[in-house]
């Protein structure tokens, strides 16, 4: 940990409100009336036993299952898995959440479906909105910085009144649950799943930081998620394609990702998600570890101690079920493995093998049958616990405030102030500051409109070069002709190919500024040669505005690059 880290390391108080709770209890030790649902007034633990007690197969193994949807609204099939089948919870994924209002609609409907079956059992309703590119909820919600921008700023701060705005603005949708903060190490700086959504490549900061963002979220009344255990940093693959293999050694497996989920199981989080990852020198048995009961019972609750909500990636990555062999298979290796909840991207057919197949498995294996159970009586528990405590997310949204709500009037000036704190200068030459009045003897070159819009409204008469996404041969001659009449040239670099473009004009006669956006990697070789050149950590519109807002003098940053060079 830096000496910069530890002088700006102090913490925010916020308990978490479910701390300890998820334990399963013992068993109702009187008899509750027949007419009892989820909002009577008994004790949760005598409450919890008796409601899963007296569900049905059906209503048992559902209270489990979490499923996604395509499109605007909820699907006929969504429906009526939570009217006739008593599904648990659902996961509002990015491809249809553009629409703030139609969110919460949604949101309302089918906590509506849920409240009028027979045991009244709210929905958990959750998302990704980790901050930065991985925002599921988009319409009017803020576009944040993101986690490798606070990783920058230093500030446990930082980390807090990120969770805890975004967590206002899912609270006003009615959005309970938030599959963040990524306290994944950033170790693999081939990483493109993890990447900027990591808190940088410390594991002690990432805990640290990974804390303060579930403390603020706790304070917004948001159940935050950790994930993705044991650890997605060190590894160029996507879970959602293949299953990646981390073949780090154990030492370094507990002192690197498994710290910051020490830190987040110290402070009672609520809920970790398991990864879809094998680490064969840990744990030999080939499986990943969100289908190894191995990692999750034995190790994950016996030795770390954790005793929230263990929530599964979504079962339909490749991951799982290539692994698994099917996705029915795959279900139930998850819960055996000892996930309370199996989350589902689309949403399941009435008679898919992942329903039939278990449930059948369910009614003729008691071992199986208690592994359902107990699972139940936790998730049961824990909304019990979340939504009788004392600030939990409403259940039905009040759909005509959100206008005014999102995006979050205090969040967004937040927002900008944390982008501006972790703008990293790595390098000022001669072009750093770059006034506006000389716009005219300036060319812009980038992708991303964001990076236009900030620009242009600094360096009103600068020319503008953009970066397509299909690259041209002629691309890096095309850009050396846009120079021609210009000293400076402020280019963007958000990939590979970017900053390769940018060398191009590393024997031209202007001054190149380099402001990289998302992963630091690719412009650090850039370091070398280019005038000047400043980490932004996001395409956010927050951080480009911070960014242009630094070359043109405003202010001196003071980020510090969260990643060794």
């Amino acid at each position: 940990m830096s000496a910069k880290f530890r002088a700006k390391h102090k913490f925010f108080s916020g308990a978490f409100f479910l701390a300890g709770i998820f334990v399963a209890a013992a068993p109702a030790p009187v008899q509750l009336p027949d007419a009892v649902d989820f909002w009577s007034d008994y004790p949760a633990e005598i409450l919890a036993h008796t409601l899963v007690d007296r569900m049905t197969d059906e209503e048992l193994y559902a209270q489990i299952l979490m499923f996604g949807w395509a499109g605007q609204e909820p699907s006929n099939l969504l429906n009526r898995w939570v009217e006739q089948r008593g599904l648990g919870s659902v996961k509002l994924f990015g491809w249809n959440t553009d629409d703030t209002l139609q969110v919460a609609r949604s949101v309302t409907a089918l906590q509506q479906k849920a409240a009028s079956l027979r045991f009244k059992i709210p929905l958990f309703v959750a998302t990704d909105q980790e901050g930065g590119s991985i925002r599921h909820i988009k319409g009017a919600t803020s576009f944040t910085p993101g986690n490798l921008a606070i990783g920058a700023s230093g500030y446990p701060a930082d980390a807090w009144y990120s969770g805890y705005y975004i967590g206002r603005e899912l609270r006003a949708l009615g959005i309970n649950m938030n599959f963040a903060p990524t306290i994944d190490v950033y170790s693999n700086r081939d990483s493109t799943v993890i990447g900027p959504r990591s808190f940088g490549d410390n594991p002690d900061t990432s805990g640290i930081l990974g804390a303060q963002f579930a403390a603020g979220s706790i304070a917004a009344g948001v159940i935050p998620t950790a994930k993705h255990f044991p650890g997605h940093g060190d590894t160029g693959m996507d879970s959602h394609g293949r299953l990646p293999v981390i073949t780090v050694d154990r030492a370094t497996f507990e002192k690197r990702e498994l710290l910051p989920f020490k830190h987040l199981i110290a402070g009672n989080v609520p809920a970790i998600m398991s990864g879809h990852l094998t680490f064969p020198n840990v744990v030999n048995d080939g499986a990943p570890a969100s289908l190894s009961r191995p990692f999750l019972t034995d190790f994950l609750r016996g030795e770390l101690g954790f005793q929230g909500l263990i929530i599964t990636d979504d079962m339909r990555m490749n991951g799982a079920t290539v692994y698994a062999g099917s996705l029915s298979e795959a279900y139930r290796m998850a819960i055996q493995a000892g996930n309370d909840i199996i989350i589902s991207s689309t949403t399941a057919t009435l008679e898919e093998p992942c329903w039939r197949a278990n449930l059948d498995r369910l009614r003729t294996d008691l071992s199986f049958r208690e592994t359902v159970k107990k699972a139940a009586r936790r998730v049961v528990r824990a909304k019990l616990d979340y939504f009788k405590g004392d600030n939990p997310v409403p259940v039905f949204p009040q759909i005509n405030a959100i206008p005014s709500l999102i995006p979050d009037p205090e969040g967004e000036d937040f927002f900008l102030n944390l982008a501006c704190r972790s703008i990293t200068l790595a390098k000022a030459g001669a072009a750093f500051p770059t006034p506006p009045a000389r716009s005219a003897r300036i060319l812009l070159a980038g992708r991303d409109p964001a990076f236009f819009a900030a620009a242009k409204a600094r360096y009103t008469a600068a020319a503008e070069f953009h970066i397509p996404f299909d690259f041209s041969p002629s691309l890096g001659s095309r850009l050396e002709n846009a120079a021609t009449n210009v000293d400076t040239v402020i280019i963007c670099v958000e990939t590979e190919s970017d900053a390769s473009l940018a060398i191009t004009l590393r024997d031209r006669a202007v001054r190149v500024v380099v402001v990289s956006s998302l992963s630091p990697f690719p412009a650090l070789p850039l370091e070398s040669w280019a005038d000047t050149i400043l980490y932004a950590y996001s395409t956010s519109p927050y951080s480009f505005e911070a960014a242009i807002a630094a070359i043109a003098g405003d202010y001196a940053p003071q980020g510090t690059l969260p990643i060794e060079r």
